[in-house]
């Protein structure tokens, strides 16, 4: 289980179960379905789902689906490839929804 030391981190909104820190933030200024969304450059306590290939708005990604491991609640999701060149800097990082999770501090 990862330290907290008071730092500020994001768990689940359903089960308050960790799921990342908030050192780990990237950016804000993702949309997700349910609105707002953020990268992470890391994410705890998920699961992957299947890798399926997804268009979006900046263009085509193989993508896996992100799950609370302990409630399994959707989260987001996991970019696995971007096809567009410019993209690419977005693979490996974590989108996470803003209305699946709350900030908090330990």
């Amino acid at each position: 289980m990862a330290e907290f030391d008071g730092r500020p981190f994001f768990s689940c909104r359903n089960c308050l179960n960790p799921l990342a820190f908030h050192h780990d933030l990237i950016s804000k200024t993702f949309k997700a379905q349910t609105g707002q969304a953020y990268m992470f450059s890391n994410a705890m306590n998920v699961v992957l789902g299947r890798k399926e290939d997804k268009q979006m708005i900046t263009g085509m990604y193989t993508i896996a689906k992100i799950y609370c491991s302990n409630c399994g609640q959707e989260l987001g999701w996991h970019y696995l490839r971007a096809y567009d060149l410019k993209q690419k800097w977005k693979e490996g990082n974590f989108i996470l929804e803003k209305f699946k999770m709350l900030k908090e501090y330990k």
